[in-house]
């Protein structure tokens, strides 16, 4: 390969590599492709990035993804030369990732049942469209501005529309966004309309929206942004990055991520892996995935509840056979993932693989919570004065119940990553008008 980075097969019995302008991002053996370089960079630019939060002018210094940018140069450019990354490297006016970092919420704390001290929450709905999924679209939509795309494609419930649409119309593209009728949060449909996306209304659920964005991608050339690009993974790691950097590059125990298509389980895995490896930090934190008990694949695969076989990454030898059999009794008895979580209601992850990958090497934990703990998780997160979506609230919801269970111990350091805004007004508004709720503060009549 040229150049230091280019694109790998995760399946290290295969191997293949590919070259960094590829915009085919699975393998011919049908595995995911990631994003690899071969430069190691320095422990000591961990002063650089610090030294950037005072931006001097720089929206790349300010941004809380470009701030990284020797982390994940995939464009190989001069990463001091702001010329060359205003000609290659997409922001929204250094936006991305700006506010986000971790807060300890004691209200969080006291619902959940530890100290105040030992569980910080980072709030990614802060970003300019209102999610996480701002810090891998502007990667992705970098590397589509690198091999000249004229349009994005992408299924979505929500947040990748919002962000998809937002991006696309900063660098002048067009964006076309595969929905399942009647399934996505009305506050990200109104956003995406605004930011000019063609929309196309799918029969069906995320899965079948997925698979049909996939198809229109190939037929028309167009490049796809959903968490199957490599390259939205490499922004996505910069989460774990701006909490590592608050915690002075000492891990926490824990990791906690909501699980759906398992794109910010992927990237928070690599880059645990990456930073392992490079001696950026000593310890492993454990990886915990929540998923909603209406959209719980991963749990059902990864806990043993199908065929009392519990799969594993096991070394790059996973057990496909067990998640095709698995999907063809989802097709035979009609098991469709169904929460009011729309951002997780996803029954085939598109990431499982990586997923696993990220959960074997973080020796982490998969469990479920019902819609209703979910909304208690929402709001209370919402007491301690930030707004966060419904399946955000698995976060909290799903360390209550590991700690109740003794999996998390109470002085065990737990950040948990709280991955968009509200955008659904009417959840809260039924939460607080339901007095049998647990936080509910009806309105007086």
């Amino acid at each position: 390969m040229q150049g230091n980075s280019y694109l790998k097969c995760i399946n290290p019995k295969c191997g293949r590599e590919y070259p960094i302008s590829s915009v085919d991002f699975q393998c011919i053996c049908k595995n995911l492709l990631d994003v690899k370089y071969k430069k190691n960079p320095s422990p000591d630019l961990k002063e650089v990035f610090y030294q950037r939060r005072n931006p001097e002018g720089s929206i790349f210094n300010e941004s809380g993804v470009w701030r990284f940018r020797e982390l994940l140069n995939f464009c190989e450019i001069d990463t001091e030369n702001l010329t060359q990354c205003s000609k290659h490297l997409v922001s929204l006016d250094g936006a991305e990732g700006r506010q986000s970092k971790p807060y300890h919420m004691s209200k969080v704390a006291k619902f959940v049942g530890i100290e105040s001290k030992n569980l910080m929450l980072q709030p990614e709905g802060y970003n300019p469209s209102g999610s996480f999924k701002d810090n891998g679209m502007s990667t992705a939509v970098t590397h589509a501005k690198m091999v000249n795309a004229k349009k994005i494609i992408c299924a979505s419930t929500g947040n990748t529309s919002a962000s998809a649409g937002m991006f696309a119309a900063n660098e002048n593209m067009d964006c076309d966004v595969y929905i399942p009728e009647g399934e996505i949060a009305p506050g990200k449909l109104s956003q995406a309309y605004q930011f000019g996306t063609q929309l196309i209304h799918v029969k069906g659920n995320f899965d079948d929206a997925f698979t049909k964005s996939l198809v229109a991608s190939k037929e028309s050339g167009s490049y796809t942004v959903n968490s199957i690009n490599p390259f939205r993974i490499e922004g996505q790691k910069t989460i774990l990055y701006r909490a590592l950097e608050f915690m002075n590059w000492e891990a926490s125990d824990w990791i906690v991520y909501p699980g759906g298509a398992l794109g910010n389980t992927s990237s928070c895995g690599k880059a645990i892996m990456e930073l392992y490896e490079l001696g950026w930090i000593k310890k492993i934190p454990r990886i915990a995935v929540i998923n909603a008990e209406g959209a719980n694949t991963l749990d059902v695969l990864y806990n043993g509840k199908f065929e009392n076989t519990e799969l594993r990454w096991d070394k790059g030898s996973p057990d496909t056979k067990l998640i095709e059999d698995y999907y063809v009794k989802m097709n035979k008895d009609h098991i469709r993932p169904k929460t009011k979580a729309t951002a997780i209601q996803i029954g085939k992850p598109a990431n499982l693989l990586k997923g696993l990958r990220a959960l074997e090497f973080t020796d982490g934990f998969v469990t479920t919570v019902t819609d209703k703990e979910m909304l208690d998780g929402m709001s209370i997160v919402g007491l301690n004065g930030f707004d966060c979506e419904m399946a955000s609230g698995a976060v909290p919801a799903g360390i209550k119940k590991l700690l109740n269970d003794n999996i998390m111990k109470k002085d065990d350091k737990i950040i948990g990553i709280l991955t968009g805004r509200q955008k659904e007004p009417l959840l809260p508004i039924n939460y607080h008008n339901d007095p049998t709720n647990k936080f509910a503060k009806p309105p007086k009549r």
